[in-house]
């Protein structure tokens, strides 16, 4: 059986490193700065193309997250989203991934755009990731066109862009990469957009100069996110039970009724739920995206319960064509709508 080695962390040292006794330090300081203008530019042409964060990291074992990973599976906090126990360490080692790896970009989109709900109890409330245009595509277009700019320049360049769909552990390398820290409520916060933000990686097979400096949770004393949440499903800091979660009840459940205790608290959500982010201080100065594709679709800030409800399957799909929405499927929109307007007649 053919083994994956997990590469060292930048420092220590591996007895799988290669040494040349004849390589002059001349030439190691030449290789050093030529890893580090490759890096530069880089992530210069990452932002020119449109990211408003970059880092890039070395393509070592996640062994803590992976561990924290694991526990969380065990006690069966993924709800029913089985997917996530498949191959635990698939999704802590991106060599798995993407074998000839020597480095990972990381790089993050603002999607934050200036509308708001309505408090109308004929329509549901939609999560804002899911305002616009599907993410999965704006972000992987991004990213394929940098990795199409790294062959021109380097034309022995290979890589695999992964946008959330692959098993990569997008939030914990945004953390490695320095572009922000895992808050309370387990999403990534920045110091500049907050939390509204996606996140995407590029495995390339370049060696690239390494960042090294991660940022240092700022979360502090503060409690908001767990308060605020109408389920309790942020059951301690930084661990999210997702049977609790409205979101999960919203966008990942296939049940064709929504569990009591959910469906009881939705607070108008008919697709995912933000609570704990609209409340988190480090959203509440977030700048406008200038990414044109994440303004909202029309009816997609709150969605109109009887249209969702008339949806047939072609008009489902024609509607939500290149949207993020298409996750919940029609059976799992109509159940959603269906538990809302039981809500308001029960009231």
């Amino acid at each position: 059986m053919l083994l994956t080695r997990c590469p060292a962390r930048r420092g220590s040292v591996t007895p799988y490193a290669r040494f040349d006794s004849n390589m002059s330090g001349q030439s190691n300081v030449s290789g050093r700065k030529n890893r580090t203008a490759m890096s530069a530019q880089i992530k210069k042409r990452a932002l020119d193309i449109g990211f408003d964060k970059v880092g890039i990291v070395g393509p070592e074992c996640l062994k803590p997250e992976r561990q924290r990973l694991e526990e969380w599976l065990r006690r069966g906090f993924h709800g029913e989203m089985t997917w996530m126990a498949r191959d635990p360490e698939q999704r802590a080692n991106p060599l798995k991934v993407f074998p000839e790896a020597k480095s990972v970009v990381v790089v993050a989109l603002n999607y934050y755009t200036a509308h708001a709900h309505q408090d109308d109890s004929d329509t549901g409330k939609i999560s804002r990731y899911a305002w616009g245009d599907d993410y999965h595509e704006i972000v992987g277009d991004k990213l394929h066109a940098l990795l199409k700019w790294i062959k021109t320049e380097w034309p022995d360049t290979d890589g695999k862009v992964c946008v959330d769909i692959q098993p990569m552990m997008d939030k914990a390398w945004a953390a490695r990469a320095g572009l922000g820290w895992i808050g309370k409520h387990t999403n990534l916060i920045t110091n500049n957009y907050g939390s509204w933000v996606f996140i995407g990686e590029l495995l390339l097979n370049l060696e690239l100069e390494h960042d090294e400096q991660e940022i240092a949770d700022q979360c502090g004393s503060c409690t908001l996110c767990i308060d605020a949440c109408p389920t309790s499903a942020i059951v301690e800091p930084y661990l999210l039970d997702a049977n609790l979660c409205i979101s999960h009840a919203t966008i990942e459940s296939r049940a064709p009724e929504m569990r009591a205790d959910a469906a009881a608290k939705l607070d108008g959500w008919l697709y995912g739920c933000d609570i704990c982010q609209d409340v988190c201080p480090w959203n509440q100065m977030t700048p406008v995206t200038n990414e044109a594709r994440f303004e909202p679709r029309e009816g997609n800030v709150n969605a109109s319960l009887p249209e969702i409800l008339d949806l047939t399957p072609e008009a489902y799909a024609a509607r939500f064509r290149h949207s993020a929405m298409k996750r919940a499927k029609l059976s799992g929109l109509q159940r959603n709508a269906r538990s809302l307007i039981r809500l308001v007649k029960e009231k």
